[in-house]
């Protein structure tokens, strides 16, 4: 499961004067920053607009957080993110709010039912809190939902949401009084694999991690770094106020997710597998995605709501839909490819780099070297059951 770093550091407890530059104040970004603070590394973080201003993919997540997941190293991950998210809650740091999450998939879709049925029991396995829940008990339970023609449901009770952006700020302000260095509205050039380069210069560092979201794949090119990462465009909205008691909600079916929301629900897909420019794409939703919500929510819950606001975001994809995460170069580190699922796991990934920057191991699975880089492959839906 973990692999050791190559590179030659010294022990955690020697490393006091290490400098680290992390690019992207993104959620696995500022939590990282936080992790090595507290291991007393200087820390840089460098962030080409505001933190947590709702224009990176961290800004515009659904904040969607589960353990549910049948592989054993994403229900590990899965648990330790949402152990810690439930912990800073309770220190007040972040605002966590729990929700059981329940998917399903309704008649005639028989693929994504024998996935449901199969996974469950390796969910179970692993020692997730995840059952399968008959459409009478899911009725009883959320009466507003429309359950009459779901062939089966799952529900797992250890899950909750919360606001991206609220944690990103949160997370790096705690970074910030631990000692870290944020500089926002402050694009940075990697020349090599630890040098950076901005509009005041250039600075070296013990190591450098690139966690830049969409813009990831771009940022290594400048130092001639290849990994095999396409950013695609998702969509979401949220209702007006309305109450309606629901619990969050992927119908693997309809290929949507909800959950509840302050201004009513959130409503996210809208999905488009087409590699799109980081820097170029069409940030507002497009109408037929409005639409389509109206028709679904209809399906779900029995009726139509008025939309309160709709965007579009970036994703990013990889080649076998596990992120990369860990030492691409010596010294030059990696978090990109999250498939939609980053900011859920952003606690857990961020201690496990800020671990393997300092010479600790790294999630063998996840490592960036399993690619060349110049890899060809279709973009596949993060948020699917296959």
């Amino acid at each position: 499961m973990l692999a050791r770093c190559d590179s030659i550091r010294s022990n955690v407890a020697s490393e006091a004067t290490m400098n680290v530059a992390v690019i992207g104040g993104g959620a696995v970004g500022v939590t990282v920053a936080f992790e090595l603070t507290r291991q007393g590394i200087d820390v840089t973080v460098y962030e080409r607009g505001l933190i947590g201003d709702g224009s990176a993919s961290s800004g515009r997540a659904a904040g969607v957080c589960y353990d549910a997941y049948a592989g054993a190293i994403d229900a590990t991950v899965g648990k330790q993110a949402l152990t810690q998210f439930r912990e800073w809650s309770r220190e007040g740091r972040i605002e966590f709010t729990p929700c059981p999450y329940v998917w399903l998939a309704r008649s005639g879709d028989t693929k994504r039912a024998a996935a449901i049925r199969e996974q469950v029991p390796r969910m179970q396995e692993h020692g997730r809190n995840v059952s399968f829940v008959p459409a009478s008990e899911l009725a009883d339970r959320y009466p507003a939902l429309r359950v009459d023609d779901v062939a089966v449901a799952a529900i797992a009770e250890n899950a909750g949401y919360m606001d991206p952006a609220a944690y990103t700020r949160s997370i790096a302000a705690a970074a910030d009084r631990s000692g870290a260095t944020i500089q926002t509205e402050t694009p940075a050039t990697l020349r090599s694999e630890t040098m950076i380069e901005t509009s005041t210069g250039r600075e070296s560092f013990d190591a450098v991690l690139v966690a830049a979201g969409a813009h990831t794949k771009r940022v290594l090119a400048d130092a001639d770094v290849r990994i095999p990462l396409k950013p695609y465009r998702v969509q979401a909205l949220t209702t007006e106020s309305t109450e309606i008691d629901v619990p969050m909600l992927f119908d693997a079916t309809g290929g949507y997710y909800l959950r509840p929301h302050e201004e009513g629900l959130f409503v996210g897909d809208g999905t488009e597998p087409i590699e799109r420019d980081p820097d170029d794409w069409d940030r507002s939703a497009d109408g037929w995605f409005i639409e389509a919500v109206d028709s679904y929510t209809e399906t779900a819950i029995g009726r139509m709501l008025d939309t309160n606001d709709a965007w579009a975001g970036l994703c990013t994809a990889t080649p076998d839909g596990d992120p990369l995460v860990g030492e691409r170069r010596p010294g030059l580190f990696v978090a990109a490819g999250w498939q939609g699922h980053g900011f859920m796991r952003a606690p857990a990934i961020g201690e496990r780099i800020a671990h393997q920057l300092v010479g600790g191991d790294g999630i063998d699975a996840f490592d960036p070297t399993r690619f060349e880089g110049n890899e060809s492959f279709e973009i596949v839906e993060g948020m699917d059951i296959e």
